[in-house]
Order: C-alpha cells, then sequence, then structure tokens
C-alpha cells in the first residue's frame, strides 16, 4: 500500500510525507478517525516508507515491521497471540485494506466470539523491539485498535513509549481515541483523519470496482465517508435484499396483528447469528430514518434508499410519523443494547415485534 494508492485524504498524505522528508519522524504517532477513513491504510503506506519502498515491506514481510491487532483465543485456556493471525491479517490488508470489525472477524474466523489484545501480547511487543532492526533502519509496530488492548497489556506498552527502542516508531490507528489510556495518548502525536468525501468514494467505486456513476453516486452518499461501508453495500445486495424483505414482512404482520406468524418471524431472524442481527438492526433504523424524512421531502437530493426501497417508502412513509418515530427508533436502541449483552434473540425480536403493533398503528 503506497500513498498514490490511497483514497483522498490530500492533506494528512502530505503531513506524513512533510513530515518523513525533513526528518520529523515521532517515535509514536496516533491516527485516529471514523472507521473506514483509511487510517490503516495511511499507517501502512507510512511504515513502508520509514522502511525503504522495501519489496518485503510492500508484501508486509518485512522482518521489521511488525503488527498488533484485536484477536480471540483458537483454544480455551491457552495462549494467543498475534502472529498466529498474521496469514489471515495480511490477505486482509492485500486484498480489501478498507475494513471494519466485522470484516475482520469473518477474516480470521472468530464467528461470534469477542475480539480483543491480549494481556501476553505485550511480551511479544516487547520481545520483538528489544531486537535489533534487521536491515539496520527503523522497526515499525503498527497497532490497529489500541482501544481493544487488555490494561495490562496497555500499561506495558506505556513503558515502552515512555522509554522507546532506539529507531522504533509506533503508529496506532484508533477508532475510539478516548478509550485508550490518556497516558498513552500524551506520549503519541495525534493525527485526525476525517471521514472521506463523497465525490472520493463515488470516483473510486467507477474506477476500481466498475460500479455505473449513479449507483456509484447512491452508494457514496448512503457511506457517510466510510469506505469500508461503501464496499459492504457493493458486496452485500443479496443481503440488503433479505434485510429489506424481513423489514417488509415484520411491518405488514405487525399492521395486521398476527401475532403467531410474528413469533415465526422473530425465530427467523434469531437464527441468523450475531454479526447479521447487529446489521440487521442498523438496516431497521436506516429505513425507519428514510422513510420519516421522506414524508417532508421527496426530492433525490434527500433520497438514500434503493429503487425497491423507495417504491416501498410511497406507501409506508407516512406510517413513520412525529408521532412514533422516536419510540420506534428508542426500541431498535434498546434491542442493539440487548443483543450486545447476548439476550435471548428469540425474545428481544418477539417483544420488538409485540411493540410495533403499537407503534406503527400510532399515525
Amino acid at each position: 500500500m503506497t500513498f498514490d494508492q490511497i483514497i483522498g485524504q490530500t492533506q494528512v498524505k502530505q503531513h506524513l510525507l512533510d513530515e518523513f522528508q525533513q526528518g520529523r519522524i515521532p517515535h509514536a504517532l496516533m491516527l485516529y478517525g471514523p472507521e473506514g477513513n483509511g487510517a490503516l491504510p495511511l499507517a501502512i503506506a507510512y511504515a513502508q516508507r520509514l522502511l525503504g519502498n522495501n519489496p518485503m515491506a510492500e508484501k508486509l514481510q518485512h522482518p521489521d515491521l511488525h503488527f498488533v491487532f484485536p484477536i480471540y483465543k483458537k483454544t480455551s485456556g491457552k495462549d494467543s497471540y498475534c502472529d498466529d493471525f498474521l496469514k489471515e491479517w495480511r490477505e486482509q490488508l492485500m486484498t480489501r485494506p478498507y475494513f471494519g470489525m466485522s470484516e475482520w472477524m469473518d477474516m480470521s474466523g472468530a464467528e461470534n466470539q469477542q475480539l480483543m489484545i491480549y494481556a501476553n501480547e505485550s511480551d511479544a511487543i516487547l520481545r520483538k523491539l528489544s531486537l535489533k532492526a534487521s536491515q539496520g533502519g527503523y522497526k515499525v509496530m503498527v497497532i490497529w485498535l489500541p482501544e481493544k488492548m487488555n490494561t495490562e497489556c496497555a500499561n506495558k506498552l506505556l513503558k515502552l513509549l515512555e522509554e522507546p527502542p532506539a529507531q522504533t516508531v509506533f503508529l496506532m490507528v484508533s477508532e475510539q481515541p478516548d478509550r485508550v489510556l490518556q497516558t498513552i495518548r500524551s506520549r503519541t502525536q495525534m493525527l485526525a483523519v476525517p471521514r472521506l468525501m463523497e465525490t472520493d468514494i463515488e470516483q473510486t467505486l467507477i474506477d476500481k470496482y466498475s460500479v455505473l456513476p449513479a449507483e456509484a453516486h447512491r452508494i457514496a452518499r448512503s457511506s457517510a465517508g466510510n469506505m469500508a461501508q461503501a464496499l459492504r453495500i457493493i458486496t452485500s445486495d443479496a443481503e440488503s435484499d433479505y434485510y429489506f424483505e424481513l423489514f417488509v414482512e415484520l411491518m405488514r404482520l405487525s399492521y395486521v396483528r398476527k401475532v403467531k406468524e410474528m413469533r415465526v418471524w422473530s425465530d427467523r431472524v434469531a437464527g441468523m447469528g450475531r454479526e447479521r442481527i447487529k446489521a440487521f438492526l442498523e438496516y431497521c433504523q436506516r429505513m425507519v430514518r428514510e422513510n420519516f424524512i421522506y414524508n417532508f421531502q421527496r426530492q433525490s437530493d434527500l433520497n438514500y434508499m434503493t429503487e425497491q426501497e423507495a417504491q416501498f417508502a410511497v406507501k409506508f412513509a407516512p406510517f413513520i410519523n412525529e408521532r412514533n418515530v422516536i419510540g420506534i427508533m428508542d426500541e431498535l436502541s434498546l434491542a442493539q443494547r440487548d443483543i450486545a449483552q447476548n439476550t435471548n434473540p428469540k425474545i428481544v425480536f418477539f417483544d420488538f415485534a409485540l411493540k410495533m403493533i403499537v407503534l406503527i398503528k400510532n399515525r
């Protein structure tokens, strides 16, 4: 990943290049901002520049390039290290460098397990950085999502930042910097990476992914500056169609009050798996929001729906109004919270479906 392969972020790229050319290289840099903004590709490109654009660095196999990222324990009761997942990590970065936690969970085979950076990883970090650079230059440690660090690991990292090994550069990429130890943040140079511009995402979809201009424009607007989300949209049309069918079915069942069928619907949704359930709840929130807006302004500049969704909104939008929109969104948020806390999804969705009977009638 080189700087000229990175989408947009002209000012951030120039800042990093100027820093490198002037020799003002910090021993610890944290690139922070929302998912899909390109902060990780920027860190990789900067690391490769520090390592002399070596072919091994381009393949992410340079002996002085190290990675730390959230993982899960492959075997219960046995320590797991990031190196155990290097093959999958490199494949993720080489095939789809704009990604989020959901894509990494799929690539690593995590399924429904919680990912984190374990305490024992600090020993691996210390061991790697205590060695001399094999190429005689920098040693670079890229840490993706330091907010996922175990407290013990974070404290040991803090000691390394206080007394960094010679010619060592830490490049951290955070989506929630406020969850990283303040003492770590105070010892790093913080560099904000904003959301991508819609025009940059749109052009990338056209040039690199052969998306038709009109569709690229719609996807770019829907992605809210998140390239990872834009890629999810173009690679999950079938999934979105399924979510649409589930949403429409629930609304119709709620309207006619078919409780028995709603129970069957709830059981079907509950069987989708934790990550798909979370994605479905986010889809429902988007559909509620878009249908509420549809009542006020039907011009295309505010329409973030697909053609199929927009056709449904013609008749459905009036059912989402000032009297019930907050209540529906609140119930969806509660459902998200309950799913995150591992509440039985059958109970969560049947409860939500029953509440929709009352809310959808509140016109």
